[in-house]
């Protein structure tokens, strides 16, 4: 079983490349002892620790991916604007709302990134995500009014399909009702 997934490791070695440079990040430089050193950790994980296969969900598309990047960036900033000016604005705090949100995908990557994404950014985090239903429940800052809260839920949507349309597979995409 080892053997077979010291095997693998071929397959894997983009992570095992971004492991090694995020390796050396961490000590400080690119010399041979931190290479060598990255190399033998990275193995070490990807063979004690393998993750279940992904790969057959996803295909990069750079100008997709590129634009998919560039909006989440915005979107944190944005919300971190929003989020710093009510926590010193004098008044009452705005109404918050948990929120159910029904993703388009049914594939598990794409429902735990979708949360990743939307917790990331200031102002939500999920509280649940179910996976039999395909539905995110999110804590949402904000959102005290039904508008304000179908808002968020098509700000939700709206990450999940950009999501999908910077990475997802031809099938997922249709899957999802995006082709």
């Amino acid at each position: 079983m080892i053997v077979r997934r010291l095997v693998d490791l071929r397959h894997s070695w983009l992570w095992m490349l971004l492991s090694v440079t995020l390796w050396c990040l961490l000590w400080g430089g690119v010399d041979l002892k931190n290479v060598l050193g990255g190399l033998f950790v990275a193995a070490l994980v990807f063979v004690l620790f393998p993750m279940p296969p992904t790969g057959h969900e996803l295909t990069l598309r750079p100008v997709r991916f590129t634009l998919f990047v560039l909006r989440f960036l915005g979107d944190c900033v944005i919300s971190a604007m929003q989020v710093g000016y009510f926590s010193v604005r004098p008044g009452p705090q705005p109404p918050s709302s948990v929120i159910a949100v029904k993703m388009a995908s049914r594939s598990d990557f794409f429902l735990t990134f979708t949360g990743v994404l939307c917790t990331l950014i200031p102002g939500s985090v999920v509280v649940e995500a179910q996976r039999a239903t395909g539905m995110l429940f999110l804590h949402s800052f904000n959102a005290g009014t039904p508008e304000a809260v179908e808002k968020a839920r098509e700000g939700v949507l709206a990450q999940e399909r950009r999501l999908l349309w910077a990475v997802g597979r031809r099938e997922v995409l249709e899957e999802a009702g995006l082709r």
